[in-house]
């Protein structure tokens, strides 16, 4: 009898139990395609291959919150990503995303990995959403923007009469000077159907100067026509070290059809530049599926030996084939979960 009456009162004490736990979210996204890559490099063929994340990195994530009263909630998110043409997974196992954090009337703060400021803009103001061959992810990465922060506390406000600000804190965590430390801001606003913001990083990587990184973004959405375009620049210090990442671009929706088109300009102090087209086009066979294809074409000038970046690829000549002109035709299908 003594045990029933444990059992009932241990049943009872479950949706408190239940109440209190964090509830958690599992998602993802699965990319696959095949592509025609051609670096135009002296003694290189153009080959066939088969890439994962030509639309979006695939993905495979853990979110969740818990309700601590008073308006207040914890937060936690955890990404990594997989490379399905291989099964493998990122070097950082959580590399994409890892944070906890607080959720009130104050905004969101985190610690962790997390997208940087500028990162925010430069995602709102792509018209290939960071994702399909010729999109802006070509001004992040080595030498160039920085897109995500380690070692990071960080705060984004809520929404107040449309504007939102994202700032800030990277430890370089080096035991001497030049510290490495990274400090940015930027603010985004928002008003129906149009798009603008701005940010700002400083980066105290050398001891004869600060790196500096800023960007702007524009987009607007009239009915099924869209248009987004930015403006990236990394001035890292030391001479003939700026680059700079011009976008601008389109869509058109038409059911469950949609065209894009996308002008980029790369160019480096140096006098290097170059100049991609590319289109893309993609259909929805459901809400979460849908299949794609994208062509894009890089000129280079004489000195120019840049790049065409997707999600997860890009497609770049050798540093010794000065004037190669890349281009690449890919053929995908897109599952989120």
């Amino acid at each position: 009898m003594k045990y029933k009456y444990l059992a009932a009162a241990l049943l009872s004490t479950l949706p408190l139990f239940a109440h209190a736990q964090t509830n958690v979210t599992v998602y993802g996204v699965m990319d696959a395609a095949i592509a025609l890559e051609d670096t135009d490099a002296p003694g290189e063929k153009r080959r066939t291959v088969v890439n994962s994340g030509n639309q979006s990195s695939s993905r495979l994530g853990f979110r969740g919150t818990e309700d601590l009263g008073n308006g207040l909630k914890a937060m936690f998110n955890i990404e990594a990503g997989v490379a399905l043409d291989t099964g493998a997974a990122d070097s950082s196992l959580f590399g994409r995303r890892a944070v906890v954090g607080l959720q009130g009337d104050f905004g969101t703060l985190t610690v962790g990995r997390e997208y940087s400021p500028i990162a925010a803009v430069g995602a709102a103001s792509d018209i290939m959403g960071q994702g399909m061959f010729g999109s802006n992810l070509s001004a992040f990465g080595t030498n160039r923007l920085t897109r995500r922060l380690a070692n990071s506390v960080n705060y984004k406000s809520n929404a107040a009469a449309g504007f939102t600000v994202n700032a800030a804190y990277s430890a370089g965590e080096r035991t001497v000077e030049p510290s490495g430390d990274l400090m940015g801001v930027s603010v985004e606003y928002k008003n129906g159907g149009l798009y603008l913001g701005a940010g700002y990083h400083n980066i105290e990587r050398l001891a004869i100067g600060d790196d500096k990184e800023y960007g702007f973004g524009a987009g607007y959405t009239f009915g099924a026509f869209e248009i987004k375009g930015n403006y990236l620049v990394a001035d890292q210090t030391g001479p003939n070290n700026e680059y700079k990442n011009a976008n601008i671009g389109a869509s058109y929706a038409a059911g469950p059809s949609k065209f894009f088109v996308n002008f980029q300009q790369q160019k480096l102090e140096t006098g290097a530049k170059g100049n991609t087209v590319s289109l893309a086009y993609t259909y929805a066979l459901s809400k979460r599926t849908n299949i794609y294809t994208t062509y894009a074409q890089l000129r280079n000038n004489g000195r120019g030996v840049f790049g065409i970046s997707s999600s997860s690829t890009a497609v770049t000549p050798p540093a010794t084939a000065l004037g190669a002109d890349p281009s690449v035709f890919t053929l995908g299908v897109r599952h989120s979960f």
